[in-house]
């Protein structure tokens, strides 16, 4: 047997002492006699846990130790007790290596020591009765002769506790049984239930917290897992969130050879029942330290059915006895039916949203920093399944001076739109660096180009160069295909919209396109966005447009993303019934309350 699981079985046995960082009296008496008999300031029946000892008995305990009744293993000197399974004996703990660096010392006055084991009916240690003194103390052999005789008094108690705490759970399991058929009923009505829920839960995260809710006032695990069974039979943990995080760390992966509650389930196809810890520690005993750490004390674990076998598998974990009737395990198999069926989904729409969020982020590529300019931008799609849609900005560096910027919108959502906003852009690039034309002369090339390729997305865009100007400022042109037109902050706050554009793309044939000429002061700010961000059914164009241009008055010495940020909750993310695309550029950037360095 590992130390692992002797340690996972001394906690059990721990556990079922039904005791903890309360006063006990049994217990106080035990350690009122030691310190009677011994003639010490303090005396504690001292239980050590994981990451704690607690006082159930506890005489001349000083503050705030004899109000918690528990202090950290940093300042357990009965845990080398439990360690090593014998007496310690401390003349005096500043000088004695074992013990001379233990915040204990200074904290509580632990100077001299004397700790006697306390052990249950298999001989684990439990814990220490152990006598302290102020004072450096040289033990007679009488006083530890007298200390190891409680000691054995005191783990009678402690293994009387124990078997009457288990003859009480088994009572308590029996009289349960009496209400077996109308428990029974309220978990078959769980499935209907489950079976709506579920159905709405769209990543595994939904699918485990739709498990949890379900099964309040039902069956009230204290865990609910969720694991996948991966290639080689290994065992992923889902629900790693739900555990203390070293828990989740330890469990997040592991091997075919480990024996869990899940493990065996998903590997034998078929429920795994454990009652009550015995059965813990007969079948899963490299669960069984988990158990004992989160007060668990019985579990079920059901295979996750899939079309070639297993997937994985639904646990439920107790701090009590319990022991499923067949009808109860049959309801619980089929409620992991349906969890299998909500996670498969879940699973292939996290694979869809993958995909789509890797296209998203090759079709909208890092913007540039021109040292005459600063950009910032923004992109949120409208549907929340694909994640992607048919916005997108660009900006292109045609040469030290002159920066290309874009803003299009192919109208509809999802995955087909992204594809033909990803050619839009792509023609548009290339025709940007092909060679220079006005910007009205660039969207009809554009037009041309896609009624030649046969592609037929209904699209608005406005195309526009940033043209830096010897003596300062900029020269801004562009050409509108029925796009929003910018709106323009000029350095003392005057906030404009520039004039709308033409027809809007695969509209009309033989349209003449206009370019239009503006300059830019320096320290001008120029905003570019797409309709989604502003509006919806209920909040008309002009209404966000307002909106936003208060935005801009208001922030006047705002930096971009603080700006884009607020710009992108005009029409907040459970109202947007559109793709919303936005693009700030600044013009000499110095000219705002940027720091020094430079940084945004």
């Amino acid at each position: 047997m590992t130390h692992g699981e002797v340690d996972g079985q001394r906690l059990v046995a721990l556990l079922r002492t039904g005791l903890d960082a309360v006063a006990d009296p049994t217990f106080d008496r035990f350690a009122a006699l030691v310190r009677s008999v011994l003639d010490v300031p303090v005396a504690l029946v001292s239980l050590v846990d994981t990451d704690r000892q607690f006082f159930p008995g506890a005489a001349g305990l000083g503050q705030p130790w004899a109000a918690s009744r528990e202090t950290p293993l940093s300042h357990s000197f009965c845990r080398h007790v439990v360690d090593s399974g014998r007496p310690l004996i401390v003349t005096d703990a500043r000088v004695d290596p074992r013990v001379r660096d233990n915040p204990a010392i200074d904290d509580l006055g632990v100077i001299g020591y004397a700790g006697m084991p306390l052990h249950d009916a298999e001989g684990r240690v439990l814990g220490s009765l152990c006598a302290i003194d102020h004072e450096p103390r040289k033990w007679t052999e009488r006083e530890t002769a007298l200390l190891a005789d409680l000691a054995a008094a005191c783990s009678d108690t402690l293994r009387a506790r124990i078997a009457s705490y288990s003859s009480e759970r088994r009572r308590q399991a029996a009289s349960d049984g009496e209400d077996q058929a109308q428990t029974i009923a309220e978990r078959a009505r769980l499935l209907l239930r489950a079976s709506v829920a579920l159905g709405g839960a769209a990543t595994s995260e939904q699918v485990v917290e739709t498990v949890r809710s379900l099964v309040i006032g039902t069956i009230d695990p204290a865990y609910v897992g969720l694991s996948w069974l991966q290639t080689g039979g290994n065992i992923r943990l889902v629900s790693g969130r739900l555990l203390p995080p070293h828990l989740a760390t330890r469990w997040e992966r592991y091997g075919p050879q480990v024996r869990t509650p899940s493990g065996l389930a998903a590997a034998g196809g078929r429920p795994v029942v454990l009652p009550d810890l015995d059965a813990v520690a007969e079948q899963t005993p490299d669960a069984l330290g988990t158990f004992a750490e989160m007060r668990w004390q019985s579990a079920v674990s059901v295979p996750l059915p899939g079309a070639g076998g297993p997937i994985g598998a639904l646990t439920f974990c107790w701090r009590e006895p319990y022991s499923p009737s067949e009808a109860e395990q049959a309801v619980l198999t089929a409620l992991a039916g349906y969890v299998a069926q909500a996670l498969l989904r879940a699973s292939a729409f996290d694979d869809r949203r993958n995909a789509a969020e890797m296209m998203q982020k090759a079709l909208l590529s890092p913007l540039p920093q021109p040292g005459h300019v600063r950009l910032a931008a923004r992109y949120l799609p409208a549907s929340r399944s694909d994640l992607v849609g048919g916005d997108w900005y660009d900006a292109v560096c045609l040469d030290g001076d002159r920066m290309a910027v874009i803003i299009g919108d192919v109208a509809g959502h999802g995955v087909t739109v992204a594809a033909t906003m990803g050619h839009y852009r792509s023609m548009l690039r290339t025709l940007l660096v092909d060679r220079y034309d006005y910007p009205s002369a660039l969207l009809e090339r554009f037009e041309r180009a896609v009624r030649v390729l046969g592609l037929d997305g209904i699209a608005t865009v406005l195309v526009a160069y940033l043209t830096a100007e010897p003596g300062g400022g900029h020269t801004l042109t562009w050409s509108s295909a029925g796009h929003v037109p910018p709106t323009v902050v000029l350095p003392d706050g005057t906030v404009t919209q520039l004039p709308t554009g033409g027809p809007l793309l695969g509209g009309l044939r033989g349209v003449t396109r206009r370019t239009h000429t503006r300059r830019l002061p320096p320290g001008s700010r120029l905003v570019l966005f797409t309709d989604g961000l502003i509006e919806t059914r209920t909040c008309p164009l002009d209404d966000g447009i307002d909106c936003l241009h208060r935005i801009l008055r208001e922030n006047p010495g705002a930096g971009l993303d603080e700006l884009a940020d607020l710009m992108m909750e005009i029409i907040p993310a459970p109202q947007r019934e559109d793709d919303a695309s936005l693009l700030l550029i600044d013009t000499e950037p110095s000219r705002r309350h940027y720091p020094a360095d430079g940084s945004p």
